[in-house]
């Protein structure tokens, strides 16, 4: 008889439910295969790996433990959640990940009734868990609430706010701190020590836990040591202090891979809890997977891979990225100039930032996951006679923008805002859209908002806000690769409020905000083998606008076309507010602005994404033709 190969258990999950029927032994085998298959994946779509890699084994424990969907378990960051997302239905979709119609690469609610709350941005579960568990108690959703908190976003002050509340209001509430010593890059501050303390000495906290009421999870001939030890801990300012003065039961450290202290733990929490608890969890990002945990960021985000190898597939190099021209921009500035700092919130790799800090070390500075902190701190740098550059993603800007009012433009400082991911991202999605920068910057008094257009610009960009010391600047810039024009030696400082013209031409004018100019020249071209021939227009500048050129396209063409990498509020609205102010919509001139749509745009690659959002190069010869009547014509006709 031949013995034929067992099934994979995982083949047998197909929802959270089926591992009730999993022996320990089985759910340990399930977790293993759970870790090939979240590299699998990841291998063939790209993504966030190392994060995932580091709770399947937590994963694994809180599905087979509470009930989810009716027991709602939230991520934080939402890039932990590959392992999740194969355990609850989603399987067979995986190989989607990122991918346009595919699954996203964070929780999302409309996903699936497993993800309870979407989090691309950190910091947030815990707020979110504690609202799960008010409604529950005020007769809505029943279910606990379990906030898994981790990779650095503990740094963040939004999470204290929650803990605080959280104990105050005493509710039953499970937050498990996923302590894996990494966020994105290394991780700082006086918390990571903290924790580096509490599981550095990983005996003593276990004859903590045990005074803690764990005793009967001990082995027989430990339990009266561990009734002894009670007493000698008792007031020792160790472990769990900071959690406990909180008001929530601090539990651990605890092996996070080891199933055998994880379920029942688990189970014992579930079952006796009443109020807040707190259960720290040492974890190893990127673990069972070697080139993951090699790497500096341990796998945190990467591109298709070999699965044997690790090693990532090439992508097209053609020109130098945005953010790399920012960088060396940046580094130059600094040689010459040594009021010059750099500030990043936990993104140092990813604003470029990590080149500046490996030349100027004692002028580079990462907050941790902290942008309100970041802007403020940068603040008083500058109103210390400092030339602080707070590089930080438009999406992550958004965190600190009460900072950004208050405590830089009110006051004028010439804090300089490098501005990464401008306009879409890719496979991110909408949680990581660089959408609303122009607006929610160019509304403010003083402020100087600027967007290059391709990499010399930038260049020019990062020379002019070193230049500035009349009040708060910012220049914005795209994810990926650049244009591949030449490159000056060193950026030049632009006269502010000044743009440039590209091309002159008659009939319309395409005056664009930012890279969207590459589209408007291509358009151009097309609309040439028609007869039409428009100008076409840099503006460089949002704020403060460049009044003579506008002026000057509105009074001597048909029609005027803005272009733009923003929501709407940002430069079609304040150059129609111009116009109107002006009175030239009274002589007949016809304006129309584009923008990105009045939605969350799903994630996809960027060509297509802005196919979606209308706004390649396509786009922007149907808007020419249909603003001169052209399209209608033809239509008509057809």
């Amino acid at each position: 008889m031949i013995d034929r190969p067992a099934t994979p258990l995982l083949d047998r999950v197909l929802l959270p439910s089926d591992l009730k029927a999993l022996s320990d032994r089985e759910l340990r085998q399930l977790a293993d295969e759970l870790r090939t298959e979240t590299i699998s994946a990841v291998s063939v779509t790209g993504g966030h790996l190392g994060a995932g890699l580091g709770v399947v084994e937590l994963t694994v424990a809180l599905h087979a433990v509470f009930d989810t969907p009716r027991d709602k378990i939230i991520w934080d960051v939402g890039h932990q959640c590959y392992p999740h997302k194969i355990l609850t239905g989603r399987r067979d979709r995986i190989r989607t990940l990122r991918m346009g119609g595919g699954l996203a690469g964070f929780t999302k609610r409309a996903e699936s009734p497993f993800d309870p709350f979407g989090a691309g941005h950190s910091s947030t579960s815990i707020s979110a868990a504690l609202g799960f568990a008010v409604a529950r108690d005020l007769g809505g959703d029943p279910g606990d609430a379990i906030a898994v908190i981790g990779d650095g976003a503990m740094s963040a002050g939004m999470a204290y706010e929650a803990l605080n509340n959280a104990g105050h209001l005493g509710k039953r509430l499970i937050v498990i701190l996923n302590d894996n010593e990494m966020s994105i890059a290394p991780p700082v501050g006086a918390m990571s020590s903290y924790l580096t303390r509490l599981y550095s000495g990983a005996p003593f906290q276990e004859l903590k836990a045990a005074a803690k009421g764990a005793v009967g999870m001990l082995p027989e001939p430990l339990q009266e040591g561990a009734r002894r030890a009670k007493e000698m801990l008792k007031g020792m300012a160790v472990g769990g202090t900071l959690f406990e003065e909180l008001g929530f039961s601090y539990v651990g450290p605890v092996d996070g891979h080891n199933l055998d202290q994880l379920l029942p733990l688990l189970r014992t929490v579930k079952s006796r809890a009443t109020g807040p608890v707190l259960i720290h969890a040492v974890t190893r990002k990127g673990k069972g997977y070697a080139p993951a945990e090699n790497a500096a960021d341990r796998g945190h985000a990467t591109g298709k891979f070999n699965m044997v190898t690790g090693v990532q597939a090439k992508a097209s190099s053609n020109a130098p990225s945005y953010t790399s021209i920012f960088a060396r921009a940046l580094i130059d500035e600094a040689g010459r100039d040594d009021r010059i700092l750099g500030i990043t919130a936990a993104m140092p790799d990813g604003t470029g930032l990590k080149q500046f800090a490996e030349r100027f070390p004692r002028r580079s500075f990462d907050v941790g996951i902290a942008e309100q902190h970041a802007v403020t701190f940068a603040a008083g740098l500058a109103a210390g006679g400092m030339k602080p550059f707070c590089a930080i993603y438009s999406t992550f800007l958004q965190r600190g923008y009460d900072q950004v009012v208050h405590d830089v433009a009110v006051q004028g400082l010439p804090v300089r805002f490098a501005i990464d991911r401008a306009g879409l991202v890719g496979q991110d999605g909408p949680t990581h859209a660089g959408a609303y920068d122009i607006a929610f910057l160019a509304n403010l008094p003083g402020f100087v908002v600027m967007a290059a257009a391709d990499e010399a610009e930038l260049m020019h960009m990062v020379a002019t806000a070193a230049a500035h010391d009349a009040g708060p600047i910012a220049f914005r810039f795209p994810r990926g690769e650049g244009t591949g024009v030449d490159l000056p030696a060193r950026g030049e400082v632009l006269p502010l409020g000044r743009g440039r013209i590209i091309r002159e031409g008659a009939g319309v004018a395409l005056l664009s905000l930012g890279t969207r100019l590459s589209a408007a020249i291509e358009a151009a071209e097309a609309l040439a083998a028609r007869g039409i021939r428009p100008t076409i227009a840099d503006a460089r500048f949002a704020k403060p606008l460049d009044r003579d050129l506008i002026l000057r396209l509105a009074r001597g063409h048909d029609a005027l076309i803005t272009i733009e990498e923003g929501a709407i509020g940002g430069f079609g609205s304040h150059v129609a507010q111009l116009l109107a102010e002006e009175g030239v919509f009274d002589h007949g001139l016809k304006f129309r602005s584009m923008v990105l749509p009045d939605r969350f745009v799903d994630h996809d690659a960027p060509v297509a994404m802005y196919d979606d959002s209308a706004l390649n190069a396509a786009h922007v010869e149907a808007k020419v033709l249909e603003v001169l009547g052209i399209g209608r014509i033809a239509d008509r006709r057809a």
